[in-house]
């Protein structure tokens, strides 16, 4: 079988993308390589990212969360009373950096959860970038 009568996958919805459980994606990204850590990179960052931006989050808030949690840890992070603006998205925020801390192994996870955390203001940027320039059109 050949790669071009293979069929593409079919993309989600940011509907069904936002329908992700990401504390689980991140306790099992976290925790193991593969398969895990690509879904958690992948559809979980995209889930991630659109709860966010249906909240009004702005990358750089993202952003530098995940420069506490390189700096302090994921543990400590988990601790902040707002660790984001405005109470639902620190609510939310909060349960995914606890769900992390279950796993975070050492420096090495704490850094992996803050590259997620990039990985999610890059496309919450890249949202807010789409947005403007439609609208615009």
């Amino acid at each position: 079988m050949t790669s071009a009568s293979q069929t593409p996958p079919t993309g989600r919805t940011d509907d069904e993308l936002a329908q992700s459980d990401i504390p689980a994606m991140l306790r099992y990204g976290l925790s193991f390589a593969g398969p895990h850590r690509t879904a958690l990179f992948g559809d979980g960052a995209v889930g991630a990212a659109v709860l966010l931006d249906r909240l009004g989050i702005q990358p750089r808030a993202v952003a530098f969360l995940a420069k506490v949690v390189r700096s302090g840890g994921v543990r400590y992070a988990a601790e902040l009373r707002e660790p984001l603006p405005g109470d639902d998205a620190a609510s939310m925020v909060r349960t995914w950096l606890e769900s992390a801390a279950t796993t975070a192994d050492g420096v090495d996870g704490d850094e992996q959860a803050a590259r997620w955390l990039e990985a999610v203001a890059e496309l919450l940027g890249l949202r807010h970038v789409y947005r403007s320039r439609t609208a615009g059109e």
